[in-house]
């Protein structure tokens, strides 16, 4: 019996070493998670697009494992006893060093140990323990040395299996979040949806609506359900007369989750485009989701739409509330200069008329003030106040961002997100400043089998805005390359790179006083070909 349960023991052991060992150098693969918002389609589609990385840790625990079945035999004469336990520390000293070697890695967007993922993480652990006892009682050790191979399906399964806990989690959150917007009846509640443009356009209503309120606008890109509830729970306090939340969406119905957790009565929608189409499928599936914004507003509720031309006009038709108004209904822009100063204009209603001037850059920029102006003017503000608080408008940093570059270089900073109409907005903003104007890009992700449809026409559009393209990303940017060869580019101007800090390299021996440089996209973790 004492050999048996010492036996049993020993085994344990064994495979809480190799399972130790897998949960650390499974680091990457729980970072690949976080990244793609705990979505396990998102997760094996990054899986496919870094293959090498994320199967190379594995590869590496099957060797040490081999390396411990053979450190057990030589030193107990069979692969039992504590010395063969004792030899699997191997195994969870590679984990630690493989973790240690993936910490120092740069990354854009590091790995955060949230609660989520610290609870993703024991479940890793979890599972490779689970997995190991059954390999190793069916297997032997064998078993072992074979399993860190399947590491990236053992992290997906335990992203599944923590699933019901963070739903449990997430509701609890979510209803103490409802409760504290309930005890608020007064407060002025206001959704931002749209493919593109709602962090930029989130700011900008803050600022002209703090002329006259006292206003909570949720920070940064926080934009799914548990970041608002975030900011709900831990922001909001009892003087503030505004919330303005801005609503993401990679799937359809995410919307509706935030109009059940927000309640807004007021909804701007942005734009709507192939945004997502990885996820999405389809722009009829982006519409209907963007939509469910205003359908979630109460009768009296004010719906406010960006004048596109295009699907959000179309909207704005299909809506049916009293109150919607489409941007520059009754506030207009005249004069509209652009350049080193940003933009320069005058806010025009009627006989009314007043001067503004704004770091803002691009058409569409002020198409989103002109979004902003409307939905103030139906919140009661008076144009004068509404001017005071465009003056104090300013980008959002990396979207179309103006910076006083070294050397009179100025830089334009649109490097946060890439979309079709996004790019186009900056060429345009780009083809206004004087010559030489270059631009450094990787191009445009998460838009599906169309792609690389979208990239080489950003090509063929860039040909016509720049004097010297750097792509960065060999495999990813052959689109963009090929419609710039299409458009008559000069290729003695062209350059393209494997690396962000290759191009730093590259521009840093081309760029001279008075270029303008556009920073167009950077792309995430996740798309790296490095």
């Amino acid at each position: 019996m004492t050999t048996l349960l010492s036996g049993a023991l020993c085994a344990f052991v064994t495979a809480l070493l190799s399972a130790l060992g897998s949960a650390l150098a499974a680091r990457r693969l729980l970072h690949f998670v976080q990244l793609e918002s705990y979505q396990l389609p998102g997760y094996f589609k990054t899986l496919r697009r870094n293959a090498a990385r994320a199967f190379a840790p594995g590869l590496l625990l099957a060797a040490a494992g081999a390396a411990a079945c053979a450190l057990a035999l030589w030193l107990s004469g069979g692969a039992r006893g504590w010395a063969a336990a004792a030899a699997w520390l191997l195994v969870a000293a590679t984990g630690a060093a493989l973790h240690a070697v993936q910490r120092m890695a740069k990354a854009k967007k590091p790995l955060v140990f949230t609660p989520r993922m610290k609870r993703l993480q024991a479940m890793a652990l979890a599972v490779c323990l689970a997995l190991g006892l059954l390999c190793r009682a069916l297997l032997g050790p064998a078993g072992l040395t074979a399993l860190p191979l399947l590491l990236p399906l053992e992290v997906a399964l335990a992203a599944l299996c923590v699933q019901p806990i963070e739903r449990r989690v997430n509701l609890g959150f979510f209803r103490d979040a409802q409760r504290k917007l309930d005890a608020r009846p007064g407060l002025i509640r206001i959704g931002i949806t749209g493919s593109y443009g709602k962090t930029s356009t989130k700011f900008l209503l803050g600022t002209i609506l703090s002329e006259r309120y006292n206003v909570l606008v949720t920070p940064s890109s926080f934009n799914t359900p548990m970041g608002v509830t975030r900011v709900i729970r831990e922001r909001l306090q009892a003087y503030h007369e505004v919330f303005i939340a801005e609503m993401g969406a990679r799937h359809v119905g995410d919307i509706a989750e935030l109009v059940e957790l927000v309640h807004p009565t007021v909804g701007l929608l942005t734009s709507v485009g192939p945004q997502h189409l990885d996820t999405f499928g389809t722009l009829e599936n982006i519409k209907k989701t963007k939509y469910e914004l205003i359908e979630g507003l109460p009768a009296d509720g004010l719906a406010v739409f960006a004048r596109d031309g295009a699907i959000c006009e179309e909207l704005y038709a299909r809506c049916t509330l009293a109150r919607k108004r489409l941007a520059g209904q009754s506030v207009r822009v005249e004069n509209l200069t652009v350049g080193p100063f940003g933009s320069r204009f005058e806010l025009v209603e009627g006989d009314a008329r007043v001067s503004c001037e704004t770091k803002l850059l691009g058409e569409h920029a002020i198409g989103n003030l002109l979004l902003c102006v409307e939905a103030a003017r139906g919140l009661g503000l008076s144009l004068e106040e509404i001017a005071r608080g465009v003056r104090k408008c300013s980008p959002v940093e990396h979207r179309l961002q103006l910076i006083e570059g070294k050397g009179g270089v100025t830089v334009i900073d649109d490097a946060f997100n890439a979309n079709p109409r996004g790019a186009q907005a900056a060429l345009r903003v780009l083809a206004r400043f004087p010559k030489r104007r270059i631009i450094v890009t990787p191009g445009m992700v998460e838009l599906g089998g169309e792609e690389d449809a979208f990239n080489e026409a950003f090509g063929r559009e860039m040909a016509g805005s720049v004097d010297v393209a750097i792509l960065v990303g060999r495999r990813h940017t052959a689109p963009i390359r090929k419609g710039l060869l299409e458009a008559g580019f000069d290729e003695r101007c062209l350059h393209v790179v494997g690396s962000l800090e290759e191009s730093t390299q590259v521009l840093g021996a081309l760029v001279r006083a008075g270029d303008t440089v556009l920073y167009e996209n950077d792309l995430p973790d996740n798309y790296s070909e490095g």
